[in-house]
């Protein structure tokens, strides 16, 4: 046992899939295709809320938070995964391994904040809708998402620093696609209840205090949009909100259920399974949910393309 305490992990290997060749070349283009729509569609939210007047309101900057949060969220697994899968060198370096934990758990934590301040957002819109610009100033949504980037910061530091004290002696193998904090637990040689007590507690607690506050959030909103006498004026809220209810819905539906479900035979695979939706197809997904219900984020794109393409016109007049 004093051996094992003296050994020294320099590196992990990760263990993405077990499956042919064919299966892993097969699932190396889905992902691929995944990540570049990903970064590709939420770096055009990005500009779009950047360049566009029209969409310099609160709603859309905590949107732009979003999207820059998932760009980052995709970027922290998806590459070495599809690297590990590519050159089949399935090792990642302690320091490497420690990094995407920490980038994982920042963006985790800061999408499940601003998913929360958006809900709040919309509670002020529907519910007192003529103290909005009151409210939501610009300071306001500047300290909300601050003190929502400095407290994601410093909760991950804080689980990575846990992480990186544990021995790990008996298995360097991995048996996720990328670092996360059960699957580096399950390696330990360390005694690790306290700080599976820990991490289960804070993880609970964060995700039941922000879908409380945003569950809470809708029932007022929904309250508030059937006391409205105008049909007209209930559609408007409604879909003002829809957008947001459905990334609610992908974003905690699989997240609740990796962490709440039974431990079982196939718990690692389903782990990976729900862990790949909500790290990648989510992010993904989120531009498409925001532009295709959204008429305002459609109508940004029209006038940027029309706009565009007479940038091209005088040009090749020229």
């Amino acid at each position: 046992m004093n051996g094992c305490e003296n050994i020294t992990v320099t590196e992990f290997s990760l263990t993405p899939f077990s499956t042919s060749r064919i299966n892993e070349i097969l699932i190396f283009i889905g992902f691929l295709f995944i990540y570049l729509l990903a970064v590709v569609g939420n770096l055009t939210i990005i500009l779009l809320i950047c360049t566009a007047p029209q969409l310099h309101t609160p709603m859309y900057f905590f949107l732009c938070n979003l999207s820059s949060i998932d760009v980052i969220f995709v970027s922290t697994t998806l590459p070495k995964m599809l690297s590990i899968i590519f050159t089949e060198d399935k090792t990642i370096s302690f320091f490497g391994c420690l990094t995407q934990l920490y980038f994982f758990s920042l963006c985790a934590v800061a999408e499940n904040n601003t998913l929360a301040s958006m809900a709040y957002d919309r509670y002020v819109a529907v519910c007192s809708p003529l103290h909005y610009s009151l409210i939501m100033t610009k300071k306001v949504c500047f300290i909300i998402a601050t003190s929502n980037i400095v407290f994601s910061a410093v909760n991950s530091l804080m689980l990575t620093i846990m992480i990186a004290t544990i021995s790990f002696c008996y298995s360097d193998k991995i048996n996720h696609f990328f670092c996360e904090s059960r699957s580096l637990i399950a390696l330990s040689f360390s005694d690790t209840t306290g700080r599976e007590i820990v991490i289960f507690v804070e993880d609970i607690c964060l995700v039941i205090v922000a879908f409380m506050f945003i569950l809470t959030s809708y029932v007022r909103i929904i309250s508030a949009i059937l006391r409205m006498h105008s049909a007209r004026g209930r559609l408007k809220a409604f879909t003002s909100c829809s957008s947001h209810i459905i990334t609610v819905l992908l974003f905690y539906g699989p997240s609740t259920f990796v962490y709440l479900k039974p431990e079982s035979e196939d718990s690692e695979k389903q782990d990976k399974i729900f862990s790949m939706f909500y790290t990648a197809v989510v992010p993904m997904l989120n531009p498409f949910v925001y532009s295709l219900r959204n008429k305002e984020v459609l109508g940004a794109i029209r006038k940027v393309a029309k706009t565009s393409s007479k940038f091209c016109v005088v040009k090749h007049t020229v």
